[in-house]
């Protein structure tokens, strides 16, 4: 299958080798020359524009940041082949696409560091990636082609709606970026903090830094999810704040901690059954809600599994 990369990032870096370690016809681009000559010299075939690149391929995998998805979608006027891309908010990028041949995606992969020279064919290895399913505006079998193409590489299809995946991600990932980067600040005014702060500081400042660019462009394109999910943390905060005023707050503390402390020691999800089903939206999209996810396809049967009977690993 001959697929193009747009964007040469990170992820789209990542996602050129391993589509090209698996045996596919890969051609990217990336609007910085310095980092098309990075793919060049890394034995990558490397197109000079969107439109060059995405000639005759069958499929086109937008990796660029959101703010400038537009321009390249207007680069891919007339492109007949399948579109998806890797961006973390996905009711936007749904809305740009309208009417166009399309499945919204995003791997739920990264590190702190970014650019080409941080990707890697591995990446993706055992990550959770959305596709999404629309029920009235997905083609069937373009999802199934990307999510046989992913899980070949490793990757847990995780099928959700636009609307599903933009609430979550703003609880598990947008919000926590915007703590991270709140409680990393107290570095600039407390020089004492910076030679005290230990594992509990670095393990809930890691994502801060990430490039603020990055971090504003999520938040900001998924601003309503976020907006919400953060104002109700920010009630839960306060409640902690009301707790610390109380004739007795180790106990009133104690009761709210005890129940984040098991959810976090019972995360991540135990496997459980493992399910053939005969593709379906709707079938498909229980699967998803239901914590589930496809590990692969063939032909209009996928194998999924589903959390364990407890829930959690423990």
């Amino acid at each position: 299958m001959r697929i193009a990369v747009i964007g040469l990032g990170l992820i789209g870096g990542s996602l050129l080798r391993a589509l090209g370690g698996a045996g596919h016809d890969v051609v990217g681009f990336d609007a910085d020359p310095a980092t098309r000559e990075l793919a060049r010299e890394s034995g990558f075939q490397v197109a000079g524009s969107v439109r060059e690149a995405a000639f005759e391929s069958d499929v086109a995998v937008l990796a660029v940041p959101l703010p400038i998805l537009p321009e390249v979608v207007a680069d891919l006027d007339g492109y007949g082949g399948l579109i998806t891309d890797v961006t973390s908010v996905k009711g936007p990028v749904r809305d740009l696409l309208e009417g166009r041949r399309f499945v919204g995606g995003h791997p739920m992969a990264g590190k702190e560091t970014s650019g080409f020279a941080a990707s890697e064919a591995g990446l993706f290895e055992g990550c959770a990636w959305v596709l999404c399913l629309e029920p009235h505006g997905t083609d069937l079998d373009d999802w199934l082609l990307l999510a046989g193409l992913f899980t070949a590489m490793g990757a847990r299809v995780v099928p959700v709606t636009a609307a599903e995946h933009d609430t979550t991600v703003a609880q598990i990932s947008h919000v926590p970026h915007l703590f991270a980067a709140v409680l990393a600040d107290q570095l600039l005014s407390n020089p004492l903090a910076g030679t005290l702060a230990a594992g509990s500081f670095r393990d809930g400042t890691r994502v801060a830094a990430t490039r603020p660019e990055l971090i504003a462009a999520m938040c900001g394109g998924n601003w309503s999810s976020v907006h919400r999910e953060l104002h109700l943390l920010i009630g839960e905060l306060e409640q902690l704040a009301a707790d610390l005023t109380l004739p007795d707050p180790i106990e009133a503390l104690t009761f709210h901690l005890r129940r984040a402390s098991e959810a976090r020691r019972a995360w991540p999800s135990a496997e459980g059954r493992t399910d053939t089903l005969t593709a379906d939206i709707q079938a498909l999209l229980a699967l998803g809600r239901s914590g589930g996810w496809v590990t692969s396809v063939n032909g209009t049967e996928v194998v999924g599994k589903r959390p364990g009977p407890d829930r959690f690993l423990l």
